[in-house]
């Protein structure tokens, strides 16, 4: 755990001081600035020339980003509007609803955050490839980053092949078309899959605090193994037993293990997590971005944390996904009981003693001043009360935290490759025994009784319970086909809104894209 703190905190340094000094214009010519003194040469100077690449993930853990795009269209979180607060045009009751445009702003970030990624990305292989082809670095080592940086480019590609679907592919830099055509998702899907399967098998297997917070070979086989997962619906053709090959790689490797307790994934100080595969490394002064406590939390909480700053009472779950889980069930947590972890705050609240109530004198919310998180949510709009909503509480909030944690997001955990493994078999077989081990494995550690048999609303209930707030539901609705159907304050939608419309501003910037159908 120690050696991986050392590396979260030199790999963070290496990262910002690279992206300060050479991310601001993304267009501008990064090869003038090398001399046969100052071009990479060792593993530190590599490491430091990914900077843009990494850092280019940050935008994962803040509001108005592709991630609440995600969350705020599914069934596990929205944003209500209570009274002058939240109402932001509309957007988030729209994307509540799948009411969503080509002109909505968090469809265009959402574009710009991946796309941004890419074009670092790219950036970073040209300057690798061009040092190689002028014999300024050893090849061999080049080509290592290469492969690493070439993997990360793929989970860009793979989250735009998830929302958007049909989007241009852009492998180049300083030559890069300025209008790239759009490609169809079979197409995006072939190149996803192609990069991986050419680069994955030269990344290190390496698991300690020199590949924390990188891509290594299991991170690699996690993308293919999410790729494989949803294949049936990006192409139509369902690759089942290849998500069990990529899922195989990691559990054979023994690199990784469920954690006994569920909430050492989410700590303060998660670095030392067996399950977490992938992380974003976020740190309250180094590596900003994390906002959660701000984005979820009332007003009033920052009493019940010792926060320096006062949260903006936005983001809630939905009732229905709170009651999905059992009573018992580690994962929930204690209504009214801020001392056990859960993955909701939920009933009356307190001041960080535990005890007092926290409460708020200018609402006119029924139950009174004193703060109580109630799962039942009134109305979405546009007199939501202040106080209604479990509040997401997955991620611990450190007594005295600044607005941004320090926390590393888990975008991959082996919980979730025991997950994915268990639905492809029971895809390819309902009845298979080792489906049910591996997700009754799951439910061992929440505390909850296994399932005697497997159905398809058990395997995605278990997801939804043990995924909450780590940006997957979205697609695990589509997958179970049941994104397209009414919940709480949104009715039934129709099926061109599994895919995000091109946004209106890409369009008008670029005429050779085509917007996705139904928009």
């Amino acid at each position: 755990m120690k050696s991986n703190i050392l590396n979260k905190f030199l790999l963070m340094g290496l990262l910002v001081a690279f992206s300060t000094q050479s991310c601001t214009n993304l267009d501008e010519e990064v090869f003038s600035d090398l001399t046969d003194q100052n071009f990479p040469t060792t593993e530190e100077q590599f490491i430091s020339a990914l900077g843009a690449t990494y850092t280019s993930l940050y935008f994962w853990g803040g509001h108005n980003s592709y991630n609440s795009l995600s969350e705020i269209s599914s069934d596990e979180a929205m944003i209500p509007q209570r009274g002058s607060d939240w109402f932001d045009g509309g957007q988030w009751l729209r994307v509540h609803r799948h009411q969503y445009t080509p002109n909505e702003e968090s469809v265009n970030n959402g574009w710009n955050n991946l796309y941004s990624g890419i074009n670092n990305c790219n950036r970073v292989i040209a300057l690798f490839e061009t040092l190689v082809a002028e014999g300024k670095t050893d090849p061999t080592q080049a080509a290592q980053f290469i492969a690493e940086v070439k993997t990360l480019r793929a989970l860009f590609y793979y989250w735009l092949l998830d929302g958007y679907g049909n989007v241009p592919i852009v492998t180049s830099f300083a030559d890069s078309d300025p209008n790239p055509a759009t490609k169809s998702r079979a197409e995006v899907f072939a190149f996803i899959e192609q990069e991986l399967k050419d680069n994955v098998p030269n990344l290190t297997k390496t698991v300690d605090g020199s590949t924390y917070a990188r891509i290594n070979y299991y991170v690699g086989q996690t993308i293919l193994a999410k790729l494989y997962l949803n294949a049936e619906v990006y192409t139509g053709t369902a690759r089942w037993a290849d998500c069990v090959a990529a899922c195989n790689e990691i559990i054979n490797g023994g690199a990784y293990s469920l954690e006994t307790n569920y909430f050492t994934n989410f700590n303060e100080r998660n670095e030392g997590s067996s399950e977490n595969i992938f992380v974003i490394p976020y740190d309250e002064n180094q590596a900003q971005g994390f906002f959660l406590p701000a984005m979820t939390l009332h007003y009033s909480s920052q009493e019940t944390f010792d926060l320096t700053f006062q949260p903006w009472n936005g983001y809630c779950t939905l009732q229905e996904f709170y009651e999905s889980y059992e009573d018992g069930d580690i994962r929930k947590g204690e209504y009214g009981n801020q001392k056990v972890r859960g993955n909701f705050h939920a009933g009356p609240q307190y001041k960080s003693d535990g005890v007092t109530p926290i409460t708020d004198s200018s609402a006119d919310d029924p139950g009174g001043p004193e703060i109580v998180f109630t799962p039942e949510v009134n109305e979405l709009e546009p007199g939501a009360y202040r106080q209604a909503g479990a509040r997401i509480g997955k991620y611990e909030f450190a007594l005295g935290s600044t607005n941004n944690l320090n926390n590393d997001f888990p975008i991959f955990r082996y919980g979730d490759v025991l997950l994915m493994k268990a639905e492809a078999l029971w895809r390819m077989n309902s009845g298979d025994a080792e489906a049910l081990t591996l997700v009754n494995m799951i439910r061992q550690r929440a505390g909850v009784a296994p399932f005697a048999s497997l159905t398809a609303d058990d395997l995605l209930a278990e997801r939804g319970r043990e995924m909450f707030f780590e940006g997957w539901r979205r697609q695990d609705l589509i997958r179970f086909g049941k994104y397209n159907d009414a919940w709480w304050e949104k009715p039934a939608s129709d099926p061109t809104k599994n895919i995000f419309p091109i946004p209106a501003a890409q369009i008008s910037a670029n005429p050779n894209l085509q917007q996705n159908p139904g928009y």
